[in-house]
């Protein structure tokens, strides 16, 4: 399928995008500040539904938020990760190679940047696309290693969903029926609130 084709078919799994923080100055400022633009159905699937958790551990933050804030996560991200020395680490698969760049970067336009984050899991999900001129792709690190999936955020969250192995081998979290939904506190009296998509005859 194409990108669009996934696109569409992922929103068909999760029911009508609600678009409730939709907020194209939000994303052109977060742009700005990390130099590049973004895939747009990343953003497209972010603004459909972000922020909220799915599944019970998959998070997706919105940058038009003053909590669960995309561009503040993808600040700390790039910091925190940034600060690791990754002179000496024996990789299997070393993203460097792939983004065609010297060194290991966070938040740089040829480097990783954060994308959705799990509870429990310990993965850290990135996009990435380097300077190699192949497009965007998804970059996910799990237990010491990098794993890199060539393909669209919305291929990527398509198959996840699903339960195919899209956080490094054995990796499948595939949760049955409908995909669950879990509105995140936006203050400190906010309920979350639990809906569910579409069935998906799974």
């Amino acid at each position: 399928m194409t990108e669009e084709q996934y696109l569409e078919a992922l929103f068909t799994m999760l029911g009508k995008p609600a678009c409730r923080y939709a907020n194209p100055e939000a994303w052109a400022a977060l742009e700005g500040d990390l130099g590049v633009a973004l895939p747009t159905d990343y953003k497209r699937i972010i603004d459909g539904y972000g922020p909220v958790k799915l599944n019970g551990h998959l998070y997706l933050k919105h940058p038009a938020t003053k909590d669960w804030n995309l561009a503040e996560e993808m600040r700390s991200t790039a910091h925190v990760w940034s600060e690791v020395s990754w002179d000496g680490v024996d990789l299997e698969f070393d993203p460097r190679s792939s983004l065609g760049i010297p060194e290991i970067r966070f938040g740089t336009p040829d480097g990783l940047i954060y994308a959705v984050s799990t509870n429990g899991g310990g993965e850290a999900v990135f996009l990435g696309k380097g300077v190699t001129g192949r497009g965007w792709r998804i970059f996910v690190y799990l237990d010491g290693e990098f794993y890199e999936y060539d393909m669209s955020f919305s291929e990527w969250l398509y198959r996840y969903l699903i339960g195919e192995n899209m956080t490094g081998p054995y990796s499948s979290r595939f949760i049955p029926g409908p995909v669950k939904f879990e509105s995140l506190p936006m203050s400190a009296g906010d309920t979350p609130v639990t809906w569910y998509g579409p069935d998906r005859g799974m």
